[in-house]
C-alpha cells in the first residue's frame, strides 16, 4: 500500500499544528512547530488569502494525516460514519480512534501512530488473546489488546510505557502496566478527543 514516507515535520508545518508524528521528538525543543513555525517552501511565509474550500481541504488532510490514512480508505469511513446513527463528523471521529494502531498509541505501547501500525503489523499485537496484524482492525468495548508474551522485552516498547506519563491515557482506556495490556473500558466521547480538530469542516467538504 502506498505511504507518505517523506519528513515528517513538514507535514506538521504544512497544516500548522502538532500532528505528533515522531513520537518523544514532538515533546522537545526539536520540534519542528516550535522552530519554524511556518509553512514548508520558499513562499512558506508568505500570506496567503485560503478560500472556505482550501480550509475545509486543510482540515480533512490534517486528521488524515494524524491518523496515517490513505484518501480512499478516508473517503470509506466517512461514509460508513454517514450511515451510522448520530453526528456524522463525531461518528467519523470515533471509527477512526477505534482502530487497532491508534489504540496501541493510545495506550503507549508506541510513541507514534506510525510505529504502532509497524507493530501491529508485525503481529506483537493481541486482541482477546487472538493475534491480529491489521491495524485497520475495529476495537470494540470490553476488548483487551496485550503485547504477545515474546514481544515483552522489546526495548522500544518499554521505552514507550516508560514515557507514556507524558501523554497520558484517555478515560475511555485502561491500561495494565505490569500486565503490558489496556481494556477499552467504555465508548470514546467527543470530549475524549483533545486534538484540535474541527470534523463539521470535513462534512461539509464531502457533502458538496
Amino acid at each position: 500500500m502506498a505511504r507518505y514516507i517523506g519528513p515528517s515535520c513538514r507535514l506538521c508545518r504544512r497544516e500548522n499544528v502538532e500532528l505528533f508524528l515522531k513520537g518523544e521528538r514532538c515533546f522537545t525543543d526539536k520540534c519542528a512547530i516550535k522552530r519554524r513555525n511556518y509553512a514548508p517552501g520558499q513562499h512558506g511565509q508568505s500570506r496567503v488569502k485560503v478560500s472556505p474550500y482550501g480550509i475545509q481541504l486543510r482540515e480533512k488532510q490534517k486528521v488524515r494525516r494524524i491518523y496515517g490514512i490513505l484518501e480512499k480508505q478516508f473517503r470509506g469511513y466517512f461514509e460508513k460514519a454517514d450511515k451510522m446513527k448520530g453526528v456524522t463528523g463525531e461518528n467519523l471521529l470515533f471509527l477512526l480512534e477505534k482502530r487497532l494502531d491508534n489504540i496501541v498509541y493510545r495506550l503507549g505501547f508506541a510513541t507514534s501512530r506510525t510505529q504502532a501500525r509497524m507493530i501491529v503489523r508485525q503481529g506483537h499485537i493481541e486482541v482477546n488473546g487472538r493475534r491480529v496484524d491489521i491495524p485497520s482492525f475495529q476495537v470494540k468495548v470490553g476488548d483487551v489488546v496485550s503485547l504477545k508474551e515474546k514481544s515483552r522485552s522489546i526495548q522500544t516498547i518499554l521505552d514507550s510505557l516508560e514515557a507514556v506519563v507524558r501523554r497520558g491515557i484517555p478515560q475511555w482506556l485502561e491500561l495494565d502496566k505490569d500486565g503490558f495490556c489496556g481494556k477499552v473500558k467504555t465508548h470514546v466521547t467527543r470530549d475524549d478527543i483533545t486534538t484540535p480538530i474541527q470534523e463539521q469542516l470535513i462534512v461539509e467538504l464531502y457533502s458538496k
